[in-house]
């Protein structure tokens, strides 16, 4: 019988790997992230897991974070989806992490270095296959990088395509995150022989725990329904905004075709439509290579792109 537990919960997700019992298991997917140059061997738990956490409110993100015997911070959270502003938001908390290191007349030097990682139960670029991006502070020019500073790490379940028949020979991170995709799917036993690994065991069997313990299956199972209730309602805000949005929107792209020339018009309109889908708008310069034809058909297929989202 399939376990039922899914890992991207994030009550399951913390008790996995927030707790100092499983601190081998937070150290294994953290070594598996992050691949640094020494691989992490200890650490301790900031803001180890708590049931009352939970309890208190059942609809914030609750993150873990570590440091290990050097000082450096270890911070990751699971994203139950990828919402507008994403990138910044991610950015904001790294900095938060890195800079309150710091109490006023302390020396910069006495800094240590932050790893922010967030991990996202869907896509959070839809223009690339990429699942996991590391972020550092890069010159572009010489390629010279800020180390031991700041690392910001996305992780996109949404773009994983490992299937069972390669796990005998993916990488530790690849294991993790079918684990994580997949692992309410199979029963305790399968799990176990298909990551026999002690750290993945004790992922697994932490996991068959909450399906049997009364408390835990409850507290997950509210989780689940503060998720199901929190997503009805954003996608409600947002289908009604969005309706609104992409009037105003197409009327804002007929006027600037009429004020800036009719080509410009129709660039305004695909951006426009494109920010509806929360995609990147594709820059004026690009689009301007496009004739009045190929623009018309692009927005056509964002149009409907926007109803089938929607239906």
């Amino acid at each position: 019988m399939p376990i039922g537990i899914r890992p991207t919960n994030d009550f399951a997700f913390k008790k996995t790997f927030g707790t100092v019992e499983n601190k081998s298991v937070l150290i294994s997917l953290l070594n598996a992230i992050l691949n640094l140059p020494v691989p992490i061997s200890d650490v301790t738990l900031e803001n180890p897991f708590t049931v009352q956490d939970f309890k208190e409110d059942k609809l914030s993100i609750l993150d873990i974070r570590a440091t290990d015997s050097q000082g450096a911070i270890f911070d990751i959270e699971m994203q139950m989806a990828n919402v507008p502003g994403m990138p910044q938001r991610l950015v904001y908390y790294g900095c938060k992490i890195y800079t309150e290191q710091l109490q006023s007349g302390e020396d910069y030097r006495e800094l240590n270095p932050a790893f922010s990682i967030c991990i996202i139960n869907g896509l959070l670029w839809s223009d690339s296959q990429q699942v996991h991006h590391a972020f550092r502070l890069t010159d572009q020019r010489s390629g010279r990088t800020l180390t031991n500073t700041l690392g910001i790490h996305t992780i996109e379940l949404g773009q994983h395509q490992l299937t069972e028949s390669q796990l005998a020979t993916a990488g530790p991170l690849d294991c993790w995150l079918y684990w994580m995709k997949y692992a309410d799917q199979y029963d305790a036993k399968d799990l176990e022989s298909l990551f026999p690994k002690s750290e993945m065991l004790k992922a697994t069997q932490t996991i068959e725990k909450i399906s049997e313990i009364t408390e835990d299956k409850l507290m997950y199972d509210s989780r689940e329904k503060a998720i199901r209730d929190e997503t009805w309602r954003l996608n409600a805000t947002f289908a009604d905004g969005e309706a609104k949005g992409i009037e105003k929107g197409i009327e804002k792209g007929i006027q600037k075709g009429i004020k800036q020339g009719n080509k410009n018009g129709k660039i305004e309109l695909v951006q426009t439509l494109q920010q509806i889908l929360l995609l990147d708008p594709t820059s004026s310069a690009i689009l301007s290579q496009q004739s009045i034809a190929q623009l018309d058909q692009l927005a056509q297929q964002l149009r409907l792109q926007i109803q089938v989202r929607n239906s």
